[in-house]
């Protein structure tokens, strides 16, 4: 039970449906990468937040969920994943989604709230979000190769600006940092 050692009580109630694997970032305050297995829909939503919850009340208001292993999401799970984010952020904390499979960010594309959540391609970029990267953010030279956050293609900016990953077709943003977002 190294969840319940991570959270107390974490791995009291379970769910077929969605298993959830905790992690913890050592070296960033209040970091957990909470491992996603299965899906989330209308009748697993429920355990989803009060599992969520959970990790929030104990302290970790820095999540990365790695969504590599979850195949669907429904827009009940979406809206626990907004409501993760209302939670965190005056706390100081944020979300990370990464590895989310294409057709499960189409879904938040679809809801209009892709926008809303930071996505990265995997977790090195993650925890380097919590770590301050906005504070390194020098000015890059272009032109710099980068991976779409969504498909992990390989692409090349030649400048700042709004892009189109040539795979998956998801609309991306470069910054002068070379930080790369959505939209």
């Amino acid at each position: 039970m190294v969840n319940n050692e991570i959270v107390a009580g974490f791995d009291d109630e379970k769910d077929e449906s969605l298993k959830i694997k905790l992690q913890r970032v050592d070296n960033v305050d209040g970091c957990l990468v909470l491992t996603l297995n299965g899906y989330i829909d209308t009748y697993n939503s429920n355990y989803f937040q009060k599992r969520v919850q959970k990790t929030i009340e104990a302290g970790f208001t820095r999540l990365i969920f790695s969504c590599g292993g979850l195949n669907y999401v429904s827009s009940t799970g979406i809206g626990s994943f907004t409501a993760f984010l209302k939670t965190v952020k005056p706390k100081g904390g944020d979300l990370v989604l990464l590895e989310v499979q294409p057709k499960v960010y189409e879904v938040f594309q679809l809801l209009g709230f892709s926008q809303f959540f930071n996505i990265k391609a995997n977790l090195d970029e993650s925890i380097s979000f919590f770590q301050g990267g906005a504070d390194e953010a020098a000015a890059v030279s272009f032109p710099i190769v980068f991976t779409c956050p969504i498909c992990s293609k390989k692409l090349k900016a030649v400048k700042t600006g709004r892009f189109r990953c040539s795979e998956c077709k998801t609309i991306l943003s470069i910054d002068n940092a070379g930080a790369v977002s959505l939209g």
